[in-house]
């Protein structure tokens, strides 16, 4: 994501691939070693997404889908900073986040948890960062939701992140998590990963700070691109 020298990923730092108590990796995880490739000129550079391609309301998700009202749920504010390795701010990259509604049911027609679509929510917005990597979204909690790992698996709630870099084949997804979320410790994906270090960046810190009172408790969640410390995706490690 930055013009400069890799900073090798720690291996160590990353979840395995293989990991069988998160049942679907088991299928679509690597039986042969990795290989390392050089990146080529168009995976470098390439066309950027620019201000003109983001409408003004793209990253307030409890206005961009309203029709009658306002979506149901808890009104939060989610913002933080893209860092690069080194902790230098990456400026004008576009994030995307998409997420489950209130209720714990993406806007999605293979999602068939009994919990209702919310007619006014749809559960994706995008920005891009300002000049010192910040980006904020206004949106609701998402809730829990149950999955077909084990037989009483739930995901602990959270809210999906994509960013892209210089080029179209610069891409981090990753997903974030809330602070205090007694499920974290105890999902299969999450404990994948193996250390707990790893875990924590993955968790959005409460900011009272700035929340906005009686309106909305805000999320503190940076994201690191590529290094020994980035933040990554379940077991798979996207954009490094």
């Amino acid at each position: 994501m930055s013009n400069g020298d890799l900073i090798q990923r720690d291996r160590l730092w990353h979840p395995p691939a293989l990991t069988p108590d998160y049942k679907t990796s088991v299928a679509r995880s690597p039986r042969h070693a990795l290989l390392s490739l050089q990146s080529s000129d168009s995976e470098l550079t390439g066309p950027t997404f620019g201000q003109g391609d983001i409408a003004e309301i793209d990253n307030d998700l409890i206005l961009n889908y309203a029709k009658t009202g306002d979506p149901i749920g808890e009104r939060i504010i989610v913002h933080g900073r893209v860092l690069d390795e080194n902790a230098r701010p990456v400026p004008n990259t576009l994030v995307e986040i998409w997420q489950a509604n209130a209720g714990g049911r993406y806007r999605h027609k293979k999602d068939s948890y009994l919990a209702p679509i919310d007619p006014n929510f749809g559960g994706c917005g995008r920005t891009l960062t300002d000049d010192n990597g910040y980006y904020v979204f206004r949106t609701v909690k998402p809730g829990a939701y149950p999955w077909r790992n084990w037989v009483n698996n739930w995901r602990p709630a959270h809210i999906h992140f994509s960013v892209f870099g210089t080029a179209f084949a610069q891409r981090l997804i990753t997903q974030m998590y809330f602070e205090g979320d007694p499920l974290i410790a105890k999902c299969p994906i999450v404990q994948s990963i193996p250390e707990q270090r790893a875990v924590d960046q993955l968790v959005a810190a409460l900011d009272l700070n700035a929340s906005l009172p009686l309106d909305s408790i805000a999320y503190k969640f940076d994201i690191v691109l590529r290094g020994r410390r980035s933040t990554f995706f379940e077991n798979r490690p996207e954009g490094n």
